[in-house]
């Protein structure tokens, strides 16, 4: 048993890390788009990806996983899987290329750019015969070669980005022909995998199976999907490609907040699986969202009081993100809110998967879809980028709220409210301190600094941390187990 778990918490860590570094390699686009493309031109391209990310659920239609269930029970569920997921995305790949004018008006893009979506379609089709590999290098624990094509992919996409957009001046159709040329070459990777796997030897009676347990799963992919996308077609539409552009280079500088979630996401699940059967279990997932919290709400007030600082800092001459994107970095605190409820909200998938209640995700996923789609249409004509924001947030904070009651339920913890209520309120008021305080730069740099330093401290004396805790955190810090 233990080496099993070893060898889960050992892929979980490469899987984790090698998350953090594609994101992070796809974070260093944003200064390069921000100073080479205009406001408007990012604002097509953040629109168009955003169809691309949720047209990728109904091309990939959760075939990855059905094909992780039922890989061991037939050599024949690579092939059909496979066979299956090429069918269908060859059929939408045709529908979208067959009439590009149509599409790019209908998505508000405007006929000019339809080259746009035979280039999206494309990416989308290649990605979609690459997710049957990927799933099976997970199930054959070969997590270094998976990590090795991610990171690999990403480094080749930045690199012709770079040189089709600041060599040779292809502008926005630059961007997709990087993202063409990297999903191209993760295909390629994957070939001797699909020439070893394919049997060409097609199982009706498997395909069945694996559509019956890979549909159930679309509404919940596509209710998740559209709270994170959503808004950006909605805002095109209302607001117009700059408003578009402005608002996604800001959404990036989230970044912080999204890379802390994705890493605690990658460990809390192999984490509260393998510990459900023990009698303190809820006890244990109580004290996770606490200190959760506790250290998301550090990074909130560090990011929310430095961001503008450090993203008007000059290197080489140019700053982070252009000046023309800065009227947005008032977004930042919102969208780094939204990514911490988006954690709590993982925090309470435990009782749920425990206990297999998985239709209830799905509830949840699609309550803050139309939540977010709902507020988005009511609150961009008003307030443009801001409501979008304020939207995605709303709908993550739905979205915990839901999980939370159904987990009362089925799986009941007892979270430790007092001191949930205590984090909250130490950062609603030192943030709004921090974030209103006035003054000379170097005063005001100065203060942030000292509110930084007593957020801890204010915990450790206001006797928010247990006595056993603070025996414990003085060990860590002395470098004892």
């Amino acid at each position: 048993m233990f080496k099993d778990i070893k060898l889960l918490g050992k892929e979980s860590a490469v899987y984790g890390l090698s998350t953090v570094i594609a994101r992070l390699l796809n974070f260093f686009l944003l200064p390069f788009y921000t100073h080479y493309l205009t406001t408007a031109d990012y604002g097509i391209v953040a629109a168009v990806f955003s169809y691309i990310a949720f047209l990728n659920i109904l091309y990939q239609y959760g075939m990855d996983q059905a094909y992780m269930r039922y890989s061991k029970e037939n050599k024949k569920t690579f092939t059909s899987a496979f066979l299956m997921v090429f069918i269908v995305s060859l059929i939408f790949t045709l529908v979208l290329t067959g009439a590009p004018g149509f599409w790019a008006d209908a998505a508000g893009i405007k006929f000019q750019n339809s080259a746009l979506i035979k280039y999206g379609a494309i990416i989308l089709f290649l990605d979609a015969l690459s997710i049957v590999g990927f799933a099976e290098l997970r199930m054959s624990h070969n997590a270094h070669y998976y990590a090795f094509i991610r990171v690999i992919s990403i480094i080749i996409n930045l690199s012709m980005n770079i040189l089709l957009i600041a060599k040779f001046k292809f502008g926005v159709e630059g961007v997709f022909l990087a993202n063409i040329i990297s999903s191209s070459i993760t295909l390629f990777f994957l070939i001797p995998l699909h020439l070893k796997r394919l049997k060409f030897e097609f199982d009706v009676t498997l395909a069945y199976k694996l559509l019956s347990f890979a549909i159930p799963l679309l509404p919940a992919g596509l209710g998740a999907m559209a709270v994170r996308v959503i808004d950006r077609p909605i805002l095109l539409k209302f607001s117009g490609e700059s408003a578009v552009g402005i608002y996604q280079a800001n959404y990036k500088l989230g970044i912080f907040m999204m890379l802390f979630v994705s890493m605690f996401d990658q460990a809390w699940r192999p984490f509260f699986i393998e510990r459900a059967h023990q009698e303190d279990a809820p006890k244990l997932f109580a004290r996770v969202l606490t200190y959760f919290l506790f250290a998301g709400g550090w990074i909130f007030l560090a990011v929310s009081f430095f961001i503008e600082d450090i993203v008007k800092i000059r290197l080489a001459g140019a700053s982070l993100i252009h000046s023309a994107y800065w009227d947005g970095l008032a977004l930042v605190p919102i969208i780094l809110g939204a990514y911490l409820f988006y954690g709590v909200y993982i925090n309470f998938l435990a009782g749920i998967i425990i206990r297999k209640k998985t239709k209830w995700i799905m509830f949840a996923a699609l309550i803050g879809a139309a939540a977010n789609i709902f507020l988005n249409l009511k609150l961009i004509p008003l307030y443009g980028m801001y409501g979008a924001a304020w939207s995605v947030l709303f709908s993550y904070v739905l979205m915990a709220v839901i999980l939370h009651e159904i987990s009362r339920k089925v799986y009941p913890v007892k979270y430790e409210y007092k001191r949930i209520f205590g984090i909250f309120l130490i950062l609603i008021l030192f943030g709004g301190f921090g974030l209103s305080c006035v003054g000379t730069y170097k005063n005001i740099i100065i203060f942030k600094s000292l509110i930084l330093l007593l957020y801890p401290a204010t915990f450790w004396f206001s006797g928010f941390f247990y006595d056993s805790e603070k025996a414990r955190i003085r060990m860590i810090l002395k470098g004892k187990k």
